[in-house]
This record gives structure tokens, sequence and C-alpha cells, in this order.
């Protein structure tokens, strides 16, 4: 028996107690997860986030920290897995849910990488995050001992600055929130630049082929995969703008489109219409399509 507050408790009840205990903890690792994609290259997961890293014999080179919790539980973890020093951590973009948590690894001995519109962005919002040291306007290459991470701005599509990084010589391709794999885009594009989408994630696929691709978000898949995935937007947004041409208004495009040959994507059923919307916004905000003479609802 235990005794709490004077009252004598079974041990059924510390039993039950315990479990709940172990529960709680099981359930809190279970939001943290890291996964070898190829050679040097790991997945760390954090609930539905994702971001990378790249272990050398002169350091590692971390990615997004999501935020302070999780940028806390994995710098413990690579402490406790691996005997080398964090030497550069690379923001994907300049959006707040990825980039939070970057004080947890500055320091000294770290250089804070990021494209120079996302560290303008960072700097003129006064985000409470690690500023970038170092910038770049179009290609960076990270060089740690034979490994390397070649940064990559291809204009704007998702937030500001968003950037492509290949870890090679894995070949391991990672990009953040332009292009996720296995699931739709984002609700109704919040922060989407969907020409710049198209025209970033075309120029991404003519570059020399990459062997794994990996997100911030979604499944990792290959280079058909990322095909796929072009293929979902143009064929959105196609459909959306030819229904605006033929005079169609945005609550009949969300009625009337529906593209079952991309039903199998996770959240196709809530978020179709939401992207639907997206695109029709972006159109009017960004090419005044309801402004032109041939184009009426």
């Amino acid at each position: 028996m235990v005794r709490k507050n004077g009252n004598l408790l079974g041990w059924g009840f510390l039993a039950v107690a315990t479990l709940v205990l172990s529960s709680g903890l099981a359930m809190a690792e279970e939001q943290y997860a890291i996964e070898q994609v190829k050679d040097n290259v790991y997945r760390f997961s954090y609930e539905h986030y994702h971001s990378a890293f790249m272990v050398t014999e002169q350091g590692i080179v971390v990615t997004d920290p999501i935020n302070e919790e999780a940028a806390s539980w994995l710098k413990a973890e690579l402490a406790e897995r691996f005997d080398v020093p964090v030497r550069y951590m690379v923001y994907s973009h300049n959006h707040v849910d990825h980039v939070m948590g970057g004080e947890v690894f500055d320091s000294e001995d770290v250089t804070v990488v990021a494209h120079e519109y996302a560290a303008q962005d960072l700097e003129w919002t006064r985000a409470p995050t690690a500023m970038p040291e170092l910038t770049f306007p179009d290609e960076l290459t990270l060089n740690l001992g034979d490994s390397r991470v070649e940064l990559t701005y291809y204009g704007p599509n998702n937030g500001r600055g968003s950037v492509s990084m290949r870890f090679m010589p894995a070949n391991v391709m990672y990009v953040v929130d332009w292009v996720v794999l296995g699931r739709m885009m984002y609700r109704d594009l919040p922060g989407y630049d969907i020409h710049g989408v198209i025209a970033s994630t075309r120029e991404l696929l003519n570059e020399r082929p990459f062997d794994r691709f990996l997100g911030g978000h979604g499944v990792m898949g290959t280079r058909e995969d990322v095909e796929a995935y072009l293929a979902y937007t143009e064929v959105l947004y196609n459909a959306v703008r030819d229904g605006m041409l033929e005079g169609r208004s945005l609550e009949t495009l969300k009625q009337e489109i529906r593209l079952p040959e991309y039903s199998h994507l996770s959240m196709y059923e809530a978020w179709l219409p939401l992207n639907i919307t997206g695109v029709h916004r972006t159109l009017i905000d960004q090419s005044y399509m309801d402004r032109r003479p041939d184009v009426s609802e």
C-alpha cells in the first residue's frame, strides 16, 4: 500500500498510474523519429513535419529546426548518436512553422544559412529565432570533407527564399512545402505562388536526376513521384484557368472539378475544393483574370 496525503492507495492504483505515465512517455516519443534515408543522410520527423540532416567526420549539417521543442530533442539525439558537432543549420525558407527553434543550435561554432530573401523576411518581421549569418542569391555549396549540400533558389514558389537542398554524394533531394508527395497541396494554398510552384518544380526536374526525395511534409519518394506531383499541379491549374475562361464561377468550379485520377492523395476530399479556391485566388490576385474582357462570371 502507498500513503498519499494521509490516505492509503492500493497497489492497483499505483500500477494504473505507472501505466498512464509510461503511455504518456511513449506517446511523446512517437512524436519524434530519426530515419536513415541513404548513406549519411537522415530524416528527422516531428509530428507531420520533416527536416533533414547529414553526418560527416567533419561535422553535421542540420536543416529546419521546426520549433524549440523539436530542436531540443534533435540536438540531444545527435549528441548521443554521433560523436561530431553541428557545423551548419540551414533554413529551407522563411515560414515560422519550419524555422522556429533555431536558437537551440545557434552558437559560435554553428553557421546559420538561408537564402537572402528568407533572411531578409526573418529580420524584417523580427522572427524569434536565430538569424542567418551566411546568405546567397542563387546557389551555394556547403562542403564538409567528402560530402556537400548544394542549395539552389528557383524563384518564388512557397514563402520567401525557398530553396532546394541536394545532399551529395548520397544524391538525396530535400524540398519543403512547394513539393509534397502523397498529399494534396495545403488547403487553399496559403503562402503559395502556384505559377512559381509549377516553374520551380519543372526546373528541379530538369536538373540531373536525384536518387531519393525528401519533403518537409508528406512521404519520401523518387523522381517519378515528383513528376506525378507536378502533373497534379498542372492539371489543377489548367482546370481552374479553363473554367474561368469559360465563365464559370468559383462555386461552380468547386462542384465540377473532380480530378479522380488523384483521389488516392491524402486529404483529397477535404482539400480539393480548397486547392481550387487557392488557384482561383492566385489567378485573380496575381493575373487579374477577373479584369480581362474575355473573362466573365
